[in-house]
């Protein structure tokens, strides 16, 4: 069995031969608008953003660099990037350099509508006006998500994706940043309308959310998407995966704060959180192990989870109980 060919029992919850180390065999694509610029400046929308060299994690909104001082105009202070003007060449050419029989094409979209709207409005402004003129952050949520799925399907055209990295953060350490029934009022609808474009297209969908999500797990199930990932261990993911059982796969869940991250952790302490994770959520397929999120680990203690992950990811599926 093929790298490839076993992502996809994983995904399909259909008696996968071993635990993959990430999305084994996925080839990224990303489209050619600047959602979040590599160094200090303004992005696609002309919402400007910083970069302090001592922080981690890159480039973040500066303060004050939205463009939208005013929701009752935010027509006239948005710039919607002009999917028809973007020039798809690079990532034409990409495509076709990509072994299709080896490698899943995944068309990476990040920003999704939460995550605009507060880069447009400010955060303290967005989770205020998501409260104070629900009416007003929907139709701006939903023009934004107008231009997500214009966007999707031209890239879909050119790359002809396999599956969509769609990430939109909606939660916290804690809690979501909106109330649910404001994230079902106004951020559901939309995204749904977003997934259902893509799933329209054969295209499976990745999502991306960080934080403690598990209050709307349900919802998100419903939309439609096939992989969850970092699954920060924030949620209880042993019951988020017996409750959803092979409606979603799990992608990461290796708990990158208390774990990974932590002063004084030792290679078998991170061995033996790999070892859990494995054995909550890889049962009858649909878990891809990984860090809970991409921040730099110390190398020997990435070498000691890829190696468990290596050996006892493989062995898992072979012993009783868990074909």
């Amino acid at each position: 069995m093929t790298p490839k060919e076993n992502l996809l029992r994983v995904i399909r919850h259909d008696r996968p031969a071993w635990v993959p180390n990430g999305m084994e065999s996925v080839w990224q694509l990303g489209p050619p608008v600047v959602e979040r610029p590599g160094q200090a400046g303004l992005d696609s929308w002309g919402v400007r953003f910083e970069l302090k060299a001592d922080a981690h994690g890159g480039t973040f909104p500066a303060h004050e660099g939205h463009t939208i001082t005013d929701l009752s105009t935010w027509r006239q202070q948005i710039t919607i990037p002009d999917v028809d003007a973007m020039d798809f060449s690079g990532v034409a050419a990409a495509a076709a350099e990509i072994d299709r029989q080896r490698h899943l094409v995944s068309g990476f979209v990040e920003f999704g509508l939460f995550e605009r709207s507060y880069c447009l409005l400010g955060m303290e402004q967005a989770l205020m006006a998501y409260l104070t003129e629900p009416d007003l952050m929907a139709e701006l949520v939903g023009a934004i998500a107008d231009y997500k799925i214009r966007l999707i399907r031209r890239f879909d055209e050119v790359a002809d994706l396999d599956i969509l990295w769609y990430g939109d953060d909606w939660g916290n350490q804690r809690q979501l940043f909106l109330p649910p029934d404001v994230w079902r009022r106004i951020i559901k609808p939309h995204t749904k309308r977003i997934f259902d474009a893509a799933l329209a297209r054969g295209i499976l969908i990745n999502l991306h959310s960080c934080g403690r999500i598990e209050e709307v797990f349900g919802d998100i199930v419903e939309m439609g998407p096939v992989v969850w990932n970092p699954c920060q261990p924030c949620n209880d993911l042993t019951a988020l995966k017996r409750r959803f059982g092979g409606r979603i796969a799990y992608c990461g869940g290796i708990d990158s704060q208390f774990v990974l991250d932590r002063p004084g952790v030792t290679g078998e302490d991170v061995r033996a959180e790999v070892r859990r994770r494995i054995d909550d959520l890889a049962g009858g397929g649909g878990y891809i192990a990984g860090p809970s999120h991409a921040v730099p680990y110390d190398p020997c203690l990435l070498d000691a989870m890829n190696d468990e992950i290596a050996t006892y990811g493989r062995a898992f599926y072979r012993s009783p109980g868990h074909a």
